[in-house]
């Protein structure tokens, strides 16, 4: 249900107030869809769609338009356009006729499936004839989805790469949806983009510190808890013993989390000597005496990621040793890993766990934790998202529209009424010009007249983003094998 003091009518782009006088006489039906784009050479191929339900239950759902909110928009927008724009007698009539909810439908692919780019990710109808100005009004809070589905994509782009790292060198997947932590909290611009960043993460991963994210995932898609962390020190906790008394800081911590993993950030002075000679030496038996359960996990935290790390797990292995696993990589003994949580996108990620390979080293010794790249340095044009009309209505009448720019033919839109299908190779494809069949259709009716008329769950959208197989492992089979090989690997979640 929409918060009672958030004003739906005012929150929309200032030009879009004087849209209903624009279109032409006698249309009663807008019709319009959100896509992103597909783009040659980009980094990713497809997104995860993710967010609409929040959206739909904390901004549209119930009564959004009371007289004392058109009242509010009436004096607002006279201010702002030193005119009389605001249509007063049209949102009194969507408030008498329908008791204030949007007389709206839009249809969604089911929220958590792997969508290529360039295909419909939802379409926005009005339901009453006279109300067709609606349609584009909610285009400026719809398209704020592309920033949970850009999260998701990323977060399972890293997925992707974790995983392919962890078998090879393992020889299974155990532990990666912890593998990725979210450390991206405070690098966000708002508590709004904490908790859709941090909530899409967690679509794909159970490892967090980003408690916004949990709140969301808790009271917006039904999962008590949807993530974890654990005790971990700080520079303050560090340094505010002194530089002389760092190893008193270290001891502190493992006194405190006997039992339990900890995480202690060990590069307040010199990340080499403190794994040398503090946790190697002077605390070496403590850490010796914690098993598998109550692991200590050294944080790195300065330098170039990938030489930090290396360099660190080479001082560990002459400190505490290691064992070979089935696959023959090297592992750490089960009561010391290490997170890197500085530096860390998907392209250092890559190198680091390479250069681990390379080097004999199992993916199972590293955790990594993520900020600012995976909740923060991308944008709409990340994945070039956009909301565009396709088709009107006139006395009745239908008619496909369409944008197609002579200036920039990528920014070509679809014609007409759209569905989503999976064709007879086994590839989701968008139809267009209204020519697909209903009973082939993938997009699902999740709001309706004011109402929320699907409501998923964290584990089901859990269940639709699985990697599968071949994101794992990519298989010799042929091409249109590879398409319609759609196996889930299970247990991930």
């Amino acid at each position: 249900m929409a918060a009672h003091d958030f004003n739906f009518l005012l929150a929309t782009d200032s030009y879009k107030i004087t849209h209903y006088k624009q279109y032409p006489p006698n249309v009663n039906k807008i019709y319009s869809y959100f896509e992103c784009r597909g783009k040659e050479g980009s980094q990713f191929s497809e997104v995860v769609f993710f967010g609409l339900q929040y959206l739909l239950k904390k901004y549209l759902t119930g009564q959004v338009i009371t007289e004392e909110k058109i009242q509010e928009a009436k004096l607002f927008y006279q201010m702002h356009f030193k005119q009389a724009v605001f249509d007063e007698e049209g949102w009194r009539k969507v408030l008498e006729k329908h008791d204030g909810r949007l007389p709206i439908r839009i249809k969604a692919v089911p929220e958590g499936r792997i969508i290529p780019r360039g295909n419909v990710l939802f379409t926005v109808e009005n339901t009453d004839p006279n109300f067709y100005w609606l349609t584009n009004y909610i285009e400026t809070m719809l398209v704020q989805m592309w920033y949970p589905i850009t999260v998701c994509t990323i977060s399972r782009e890293f997925k992707k790469i974790l995983a392919k790292h962890l078998k090879d060198t393992s020889g299974s997947l155990e532990g990666l949806d912890l593998k990725l932590h979210d450390f991206g909290y405070r690098g966000v611009s708002s508590q709004e983009s904490a908790a859709l960043g941090g909530a899409a993460h967690l679509v794909n991963f159970c490892s967090t510190d980003t408690v916004a994210g949990l709140l969301m995932a808790q009271r917006y898609y039904g999962c008590p808890m949807a993530g974890f962390s654990i005790p971990a020190a700080e520079h303050s906790t560090i340094i505010s013993w002194g530089k002389s008394r760092e190893k008193d800081a270290f001891e502190r911590v493992l006194d405190e989390f006997s039992s339990g993993p900890v995480s202690v950030v060990s590069d307040s002075y010199d990340i080499f000597n403190a794994c040398k000679h503090i946790w190697g030496d002077k605390l070496k038996e403590r850490v010796m005496e914690r098993g598998q359960d109550s692991c200590l996990v050294i944080r790195p935290d300065s330098g170039d990621p990938a030489e930090t790390l290396i360099e660190v797990i080479k001082i560990l292995e002459e400190c505490f040793g290691c064992s070979r696993n089935s696959m023959g990589y090297k592992v750490l003994p089960s009561y010391l890993r290490i997170i890197q949580g500085d530096g860390i996108d998907l392209n250092s990620v890559e190198e680091i766990l390479q250069k681990l390979s390379d080097e004999g080293w199992s993916a199972e010794n590293v955790f990594f934790g993520c900020g600012s790249a995976l909740l923060q340095k991308l944008n709409r044009d990340t994945l070039s998202c956009a909301f565009k009309c396709s088709y009107v209505e006139s006395n009745g009448k239908g008619m496909d529209v369409y944008k197609q720019p002579v200036t920039d033919p990528s920014k070509g839109s679809k014609r007409g009424r759209l569905s989503l299908r999976r064709n007879s190779d086994g590839l989701l494809e968008t139809v267009e010009r209204g020519a697909g069949k209903p009973e082939e259709d993938l997009l699902v009716t999740v709001f309706e007249n004011g109402s929320l008329v699907q409501d998923y769950s964290l584990e089901e959208i859990r269940k639709n983003a699985r990697l599968r197989d071949e994101e794992v492992t990519p298989t010799l089979h042929n091409h249109k094998e590879e398409l319609l090989h759609n196996h889930i690997i299970n247990g991930i979640h």
